[in-house]
């Protein structure tokens, strides 16, 4: 049962994606009207009915070929990513596999998580659970993995038998569309994925008023907090990726060259601009001067300017005004006490003004400095020296944030006793800033709720529903 949005349907506002290559309108696209949105949650409820009657191989079959079209478009995709948000050319193609990678492992694995589960004989009865489709599920995907957050509920959601509409934010339109025409390529059902380019507003309005079942968001604690807002009386399940102020700990074992290259690539990579990309390292004393010193070396080997020529490896931030923030937020760090290591005059394309920032380390931090308490989301890192994995944990753990920790050692089970104390969603060892899609990706305080990838995805995705069946009435 939906209700009915409030009146003012026709009036048809654009939005505009700015691309922060060079400040040039990249796609107009027009707002979608109340009655149109309207119009797509009756189309998606109405063909969502015939879709969960499929079987799960059947699904299967189409959603492969959904990741078939798209991946047969990965050149276009990969350019267009980088013009919409600014990621270098030379690692755009990565998100498509990425997509790949995830979607084909959803897909093989929901026979599992999508089967009925037998509780166990009891004579004269029969006895199981079945995973029933939510419904409609409204996905809500951020600009800075535009494809690789949509993924992780798309696909499982259509998979379980659900319909999606998909809305991307205004910084990357085009992949909304994207993933519309491949599933229209592939053959599902119209309606069944659906692109809604839509406002704030509207957007709350859906969530507030109209059929969906379930909310699928990833971007910052304040959009979580609107979401939740817009969904509170309505009792729908929510999925909140938000932020992330990751950690990292170098222990006196580790590796260092090792951990010097992953966890700058996994602090500096997509511009820092990754919820679960590395934000602060705690470093043993031992190792602690070493490590800045190969850091601050490989920092500044990194090629600032057009993402669009191949040599270039750190792009712009998303717009000049999240630039600004971070600037804002290593100069107040420097004001208190902080030491840069990374010359901005190095970096000539670095201005002021424009979204173009050079990439920065800073020494002689604290947890008293904004910079290693809130999210930077830019290319920004805090190192801290520690004396023992008693203080790395005490530091990791004093957070507002909770995503992803990594852990560098030669020691597994020091890492798994360090990764139990530790208030996160996940724990790497000798790693970063990576999803693997059989594991469960979630986050704790506010990093968000709920699952998504692996089995347990599939558990956020669906409803339980209990048979009950008494075989014999008589003896």
């Amino acid at each position: 049962m939906t209700s009915a949005m409030p009146a003012g349907a026709g009036r048809k506002d654009v939005q505009r994606t700015i691309t922060p290559i060079d400040g040039s309108v990249y796609v107009e696209r027009p707002l979608a009207t109340r009655d149109e949105v309207t119009a797509a949650i009756a189309q998606a409820r109405a063909t969502q009915d015939a879709w969960r009657r499929r079987t799960v191989e059947e699904r299967a079959a189409a959603l492969t070929a959904l990741v078939n079209a798209f991946v047969a478009k990965r050149d276009d995709i990969a350019k267009e990513i980088t013009w919409q948000m600014g990621r270098p050319i030379r690692y755009s193609p990565s998100e498509v596999r990425g997509f790949e990678e995830r979607a084909r492992y959803m897909i093989t694995v929901a026979p599992q998580a999508l089967a009925d589960i037998d509780v166990g004989p009891k004579p004269d009865f029969r006895r199981f659970i079945r995973r029933d489709p939510l419904g409609v599920v409204l996905v809500i995907a951020p600009w800075n993995y535009p494809y690789l957050t949509a993924v992780n509920a798309v696909v499982p959601a259509l998979m379980a038998g659900n319909a999606v509409l998909l809305k991307h934010s205004h910084q990357t339109p085009l992949c909304a569309e994207r993933m519309q025409q491949a599933a229209e390529e592939a053959g599902l059902p119209e309606g069944l994925l659906a692109a809604l380019h839509m406002s704030q507003q509207t957007t709350a309005e859906v969530i507030r008023h109209l059929g969906v079942d379930h909310v699928a968001f990833t971007g910052s604690v304040a959009g979580g907090a609107a979401v939740e807002q817009a969904a509170a009386g309505r009792f729908i399940g929510l999925g909140l990726e938000l932020g992330g102020k990751d950690p990292a700990y170098v222990r006196a074992d580790a590796d260092l060259a090792h951990a010097v290259e992953n966890l700058m690539d996994g602090a500096f990579f997509n511009s820092g601009q990754s919820c679960c990309g590395i934000e602060r390292i705690y470093v043993h004393e031992c190792l602690f001067d070493a490590f800045v010193e190969q850091a601050a070396a490989l920092t500044r080997g990194y090629v600032l300017g057009d993402p669009t020529m191949p040599e270039v490896t750190l792009g712009p931030m998303v717009r000049t005004s999240a630039a600004e923030f971070v600037r804002a937020q290593v100069a107040e760090a420097v004001r208190q006490g902080a030491r840069a290591l990374i010359d901005e005059k190095a970096f000539p394309e670095s201005r002021p003004g424009t979204p173009y920032l050079a990439p920065q380390i800073l020494v002689d931090v604290d947890h008293g400095m904004r910079v290693m308490r809130e999210e930077t989301f830019g290319p920004v890192v805090g190192i801290m020296k520690v004396r023992s994995d008693e203080e790395a944990i005490a530091l990791m753990n004093d957070s507002d944030y909770g995503l992803t920790a990594a852990v560098w050692t030669a020691d597994e089970d020091a890492a798994v006793a360090i990764g139990d104390r530790l208030k996160t969603g996940t724990v790497f060892m000798n790693r970063c800033d990576y999803l693997d899609p059989a594991l469960a990706w979630t986050g704790v305080k506010n990093s968000g709720r709920g699952v998504t990838l692996s089995v347990l995805g599939y558990e956020h995705l669906t409803r339980p529903k209990s048979f009950h069946l008494r075989l014999r009435t008589r003896a």
